[in-house]
């Protein structure tokens, strides 16, 4: 994990959540099959913070209960500058690839299924995003967040550096 990304408490911090995926799963015991849900949840400010969790129960409301008390134990903070992402991304997890570009005002979010629920609810407004490989929202979910954390902006470029933030664009 970048120096840039650092872990967030929970307190006095108004989180939405959002269900990413569910999927029923099924394990064939002697008596036959048992089946219960896993739930996979993003939860946010819509302001920089957020984090993911994944929940399973033999009910969908628990499970979803589950994956958002998940996710508040595991917050991160992620730059955005004007809405966007401070610089282009790539990242892997799995088999899933995911590229992020920012974009000018007014793009929109550009990103499919998983990647749209991440970056929508880390408050990111105008954003080109591409996922290749696996389409498994879990992987999908863990690789958008690999791309997130590695995100860094000038302040910190230039604290590494020790340089001033106009030498980091300048130079």
């Amino acid at each position: 994990m970048s120096t840039s990304i650092r872990k967030v408490k929970t307190a006095d911090l108004e989180l939405k959540d959002r269900l990413v995926s569910i999927q029923r799963v099924t394990k064939v015991t002697k008596g036959g099959r048992t089946f219960s849900f896993s739930a996979i949840v993003v939860v946010g400010n819509e302001n920089g913070i957020v984090g993911y969790g994944l929940g399973k129960s033999n009910e969908v409301t628990s499970a979803i209960a589950k994956g958002v008390e998940d996710a508040k134990k595991n917050l991160i903070k992620v730059p955005i500058y004007n809405k966007t992402l401070p610089h282009e991304q790539i990242a892997h997890y799995g088999g899933a690839t995911v590229f992020m570009r920012p974009a000018s005002p007014g793009t929109g979010v550009k990103a499919g299924g998983a990647m749209r629920a991440v970056l929508e609810t880390v408050g990111v407004h105008d954003v080109l995003a591409k996922s290749k490989g696996s389409s498994n929202p879990h992987n999908l979910v863990k690789a958008t967040f690999e791309a997130l954390t590695q995100l860094r902006d000038a302040r910190t470029i230039a604290q590494q550096r020790g340089i001033s933030i106009e030498q980091v664009f300048n130079g």
